[in-house]
């Protein structure tokens, strides 16, 4: 997996025509440089730039979103815009919170008020909860049953869940009510809670109802999650318009033309297969919402 995760040429190219991918959107792994203070201001550079001569060396295959210094918050806004007008980076990725410093915190504002100038999404991607949430929620099983159980298998997706629910509560889409976030495993467990979830119009003093800012602000994304079932739940959710499809590779990947068959075999017709596969993405990534047209997400 280090191997293939390092591989931005031939191999990973060889390994998207095997499983039936056009156009991979590259993007630095988890866990970002949210921890690393002013020293994530240069790496992000040196990361952006990376992913700027991938694309370069294969523009029909590659695209990308930016790596961002988010505990550096007028450096991360900055850094946003040179990799989009520069660099050609199609948004940026955000990883939670900064030490415990939500995504709701002002030093996010920057970044927040750049992506709505640019009209470009950012995707909230998964961190690792804090060590207190750790000990109290998913510890005591031994040291790898315990870092799963925080990471990929639960604590990973309620984390990112949580962020969005606070850019909403927080007020992030009130203020900038065209930003577009992507969330990705299918909605990171917010949607199968939206009923319970939508009752926080009781006591919130949002401009608009809970339930408009999940189907106005959110696209979902598959994340190498090829269920059905999950694909229909997000469909009544948001509408097919705001789903876009992903693999999640190396992390994800299955050989043997994987993610092609999901696409095909989907009881959709042909119109929405192509706004699933790749529309959804090129309409979002061209700065508007309407006019809906096999892209994956991927990190380097």
């Amino acid at each position: 997996m280090g191997e293939r995760l390092a591989d931005l040429g031939e191999e990973r190219v060889a390994l998207m025509d095997e499983t039936g991918v056009d156009v991979q959107v590259l993007s630095l792994t988890a866990p970002g440089l949210n921890n690393l203070g002013r020293h994530g201001i240069d790496l992000a550079r040196r990361a952006n730039d990376l992913l700027a001569e991938a694309v370069a060396a294969n523009p029909s295959r590659f695209q990308a979103m930016a790596a961002l210094p988010s505990a550096e918050a007028d450096a991360a806004a900055l850094e946003l815009r040179r990799s989009v007008e520069e660099l050609g980076c199609k948004g940026a990725v955000l990883f939670g919170r900064v030490g415990d410093q939500n995504l709701d915190h002002p030093i996010f504002e920057p970044t927040f008020a750049c992506a709505a100038e640019l009209s470009i999404p950012l995707l909230i991607h998964p961190q690792i909860p804090q060590t207190s949430v750790r000990d109290s929620y998913y510890a005591g099983f031994g040291g790898p049953i315990d870092l799963a159980l925080s990471t990929f298998a639960l604590g990973w997706h309620f984390e990112a869940g949580i962020q969005f629910v606070r850019l909403i509560l927080g007020g992030v889409f009130d203020r900038y009510p065209k930003l577009q976030v992507i969330l990705g495993h299918w909605g990171e467990l917010v949607l199968f809670y939206l009923e319970r979830l939508v009752m926080l119009d009781r006591v919130s003093k949002l401009q608009r109802p809970f339930i408009e800012y999940i189907r106005n602000n959110l696209y979902l994304t598959a994340s190498g999650m090829f269920s059905p079932t999950y694909l229909w739940q997000a469909v009544d959710a948001v509408g097919i318009d705001r789903i876009l499809f992903s693999t999640d590779y190396p992390y994800q990947y299955r050989p043997g033309g994987d993610a092609r068959r999901f696409v095909a075999g989907l009881e959709l017709d042909d119109s929405s297969k192509s706004k699933l596969a790749y529309g959804n993405w090129e309409r979002l990534t061209a700065g508007g919402l309407e006019d809906p047209g096999p892209t994956a997400s991927a990190h380097p």
